[in-house]
């Protein structure tokens, strides 16, 4: 059992509190077997590292807000370029080397690598990531003075009165701006789009108005819902109504106060760009590697990927949260031209992290009879259907669905759904790393209706029976705490934060 670097926290042996970290509590009330999940504790606790080589800010976006290039897209589930670094060095990657991020978000994975001369393949279904990538993989390639020219062009820029033509809107994104923003935001983006710049100055001005969407708006994200404003026709519509019904107003508590104009925020966003590219192509001497990027689902591309081709992995996927990221980035996706129809069929191809998600066995099975890979799709099912924590976990949901303490009957098939597509993803990366090298998984453990799934040590657990070697899990300080109405119902059991380490 291994402890952090750091001798104590917060004055306390950490070597004498390693029970902290450790699971005791699995099934509030001991109401559901969990023999299982017990065994597999004490299975992988010995490789717990709990270590202050990463923090809370350092895997989530909170660290890069200030980071050049990696604030050019608010992308709150990514993870810093301080933690790709520090792994990059763990790993003993080379420049040239390639690495893999098989849900590529925002681009940090890639960015990272490129400044070190290394090589990145990415996937990411979200057309937010494309042009994020692209832009900051075109870093040191930008004209500044073609950028300073567009800057220019953008201030002059000035919608005329008879220009009406407002962002178009889906259900969700109903009143979201004010209408003279919505017409800004639109008339800003078509001529962005019909200018004479080159593509890569247009993908950044895009990429502005993208990054400044929820700060023009009457929303706010906030976990897995948009809030939204005092002030916005949704929220005074909806009280109206209430009121009309007898019933006490909502309790909105955001007020953002006055919106910012399209041409302030596009511009503010742009010096960022201007600054960050001339830091860099001034300071950055050495070559610099490639990014691949597709916009696809990792699902689908990682199983055309030559057989042992990549020197390593840094990832994090979607957290098994219900996090719907069709609905926190409803704006972003409406803005960049996705219809209602489009988003919900994006929810079902992102990999299944809420409720709607439906179950993809018979998608994945047709898929990999047509890449004439069958055998391998019946290899992956037999280990996920035979494996003895995630058919616990199953029965323990079913009875605590049968005795109502489950809130929506959508979490078994997500939770189900979760686990089948991460083993597809799991096997996929054994085939296609070379031998020595390193798989590097951000992931959070979750807790529903009172019951702990370790997601660290099954992904661990489903790892091995593919052939990888579990290194170590670290662990982070700070642990994650439950949702208030599971607190209530069934006490507090903290949650593990971590980031596996496989090897090949």
């Amino acid at each position: 059992m291994k402890s952090s670097n750091q001798p104590t926290l917060f004055g306390i042996d950490i070597m004498c509190n390693m029970t902290k970290w450790k699971v005791f509590d699995f099934s509030a009330d001991n109401y559901c077997p969990t023999g299982n999940r017990v065994k597999l504790e004490d299975k992988y606790f010995p490789l717990v590292e709990v270590t202050d080589k990463f923090s809370r800010k350092t895997v989530s976006y909170q660290a890069s807000k200030k980071d050049s290039v990696s604030r050019w897209l608010k992308y709150k589930e990514g993870f810093s370029c301080d933690l790709v670094e520090t792994l990059l060095s763990e790993m003993d990657i080379k420049a040239n080397d390639t690495i893999l991020d098989p849900f590529l978000g925002s681009g940090t994975t890639a960015f990272s690598c490129n400044a070190k001369n290394i090589n990145c393949i990415g996937y990411d279904i979200l057309p937010m990531s494309k042009i994020a990538v692209n832009a900051k993989s075109y870093v040191l390639s930008y004209n500044l003075k073609e950028l300073k020219s567009f800057r220019q062009f953008l201030k002059e820029l000035k919608r005329p009165e008879s220009y009406t033509e407002e962002i178009p809107e889906i259900r969700i994104t109903e009143s979201a701006y004010p209408k003279c923003t919505s017409q800004d935001l639109s008339f800003f983006k078509n001529a962005i789009l019909n200018s004479n710049f080159s593509s890569n100055i247009k993908n950044l001005g895009i990429l502005a108005l993208t990054n400044s969407l929820e700060r023009l708006s009457y929303t706010a994200k906030d976990g897995q819902y948009l809030r939204w404003d005092v002030k916005s026709e949704k929220t005074i519509k909806a009280n109206l109504e209430r009121k009309e019904k007898g019933k006490e107003p909502l309790k909105v508590k955001l007020d953002k106060g006055t919106l910012p104009s399209v041409s302030e925020l596009v511009i503010s966003e742009i010096d960022i760009y201007i600054s960050d590219i001339d830091m860099l192509q001034k300071s950055f001497t050495e070559k610099s590697g490639k990014t691949v990027f597709v916009q696809d689902s990792a699902l689908k591309q990682l199983p055309l990927l030559s057989a042992n081709s990549i020197n390593g992995v840094i990832t994090s996927p979607p957290y098994c949260n219900r996090y719907d990221y069709t609905r926190i980035y409803a704006l972003e996706l409406v803005f960049l031209g996705k219809t209602e129809s489009e988003i919900n069929s994006l929810r079902q191809d992102l990999l299944s992290c809420t409720v709607e998600s439906k179950s993809k066995r018979d998608y994945l099975k047709d898929y990999y009879e047509s890449i004439n890979r069958i055998d391998d799709f019946n290899k992956v099912i037999s280990i996920v259907d035979e494996n003895l924590v995630l058919s616990e976990i199953k029965y323990a949901l079913e009875q605590r669905l049968n005795r109502g303490d489950v809130n929506n009957k959508g979490v078994l098939r997500m939770i189900k759904g979760y686990f089948d597509e991460l083993a597809f993803i799991y096997y996929e990366l054994y085939r296609v790393c070379k031998e020595g090298a390193q798989v590097a998984f951000v992931n959070d453990n979750v807790r529903y209706a009172g019951e702990v799934i370790p997601v660290d040590f099954i992904s661990s657990d489903l790892a091995e029976s593919f052939g990888f070697k579990v290194k170590k899990i670290y662990t982070l300080h700070q642990q994650k705490g439950n949702s208030s109405q599971q607190m209530k119902k069934f006490g507090r059991v903290p949650l593990r934060k971590s980031i596996t380490i496989w090897e090949k």
